[in-house]
């Protein structure tokens, strides 16, 4: 039988983790984290994702900034607000929630973050030296898969990963950390996209089978191998008239997969919890690091 990796535990684990950590370094530094997202428009999604994110910095004892912002704001106007956290001394982390309104360039936006508060992990500098294994910021979700490896015992050492999906966010993110030579790397890494023929024939050879591609039910039963690990990072609603929402959540990945698996990743309750949670780690990696910087500059008085 298929054992479940709960997420929701895992998640929970860390963020006590974190708060002992932030209780302690405001302890021996009298400084808070802070954490910042821009929120642009009125995305309802969004708002709760937002509202999500604002509850945990307070449990975690952080600071917590949202900036809300019309969706008719400029683009030039977003850049400046960006601009003006990213100056903010007791802002340490900043995140723009996704997604941004059409007329604004995303890419733009999130090239004008300080790579240093980056703690979404989109920078061009943070992709960049995490395809060379060096020091960066992660993005949160690949980061929260390798947590599950991590205190599941799963090492990734040897297997054969498929990823489903190639967003920067997760797919090629995750990606890369497979391939970093380390006890939690060290997969061999196939990534199964849109332009892929006849991606079942990947799916088949998995050991882990990773699916980041936000289609609902998208990889079926025979499309799993025996045995294989499944982390499906997918969140989809799908209309159910038997709920009173009207809707319930699916994800990327079958249900009846699940059985064919050694462990899997339910949803909800998998990966999703563990986002934030490292977003909270993050932030206080964010903290840390600025401390340190300020001290090598001769700038830190307690």
């Amino acid at each position: 039988m298929a054992s479940i990796i709960d997420g929701k535990a895992i998640a929970q684990q860390v963020l006590e983790e974190v708060t002992r950590d932030v209780a302690t370094f405001k302890t021996e530094t009298r400084i808070t984290p802070g954490l910042c997202v821009v929120l642009v428009g009125d995305d309802p999604a969004s708002r709760v994702y937002v509202g999500h994110k604002e509850h945990m910095c307070r449990e975690a004892g952080m600071h917590s900034v949202v900036d809300r912002q019309p969706a008719s704001l400029p683009e030039d106007e977003l850049l400046r607000i960006v601009s003006r956290h990213c100056m903010d001394p007791l802002i340490h982390g900043i995140i723009i929630q996704m997604p941004l309104p059409k007329h604004i360039d995303t890419q733009r936006v999130i090239q004008s973050l300080d790579p240093l508060k980056d703690v979404d992990g989109l920078h061009a500098s943070n992709l960049g030296n995490l395809m060379l294994g060096r020091e960066c910021f992660v993005p949160c979700t690949p980061l929260g898969v390798i947590e599950m490896f991590k205190r599941s015992n799963i090492s990734p050492r040897g297997k054969h990963a498929v990823i489903v999906g190639r967003s920067p966010l997760v797919g090629k993110s995750l990606a890369n950390l497979l391939m970093l030579k380390d006890k939690w790397g060290s997969a061999t890494t196939t990534v199964v996209h849109s332009e892929t023929p006849d991606p079942k024939t990947f799916t088949l050879q998995a050991d882990i089978l990773i699916a980041a591609i936000g289609v609902p039910e998208y990889i079926k039963p025979d499309w799993v191998r025996p045995g294989a690990v499944i982390v499906d990072v997918g969140i989809n609603q799908i209309p159910d008239s038997t709920r009173k929402t009207g809707v319930r959540l699916v994800g990327d990945v079958c249900r009846e997969a699940y059985k064919k698996a050694s462990a899997y990743t339910p949803v909800p309750g998998g990966v999703g919890p563990l986002t934030v949670s490292m977003l909270m780690r993050n932030t206080l990696v964010a903290a840390r690091r600025s401390v340190a910087l300020l001290a090598s500059r001769g700038r830190l008085h307690p």
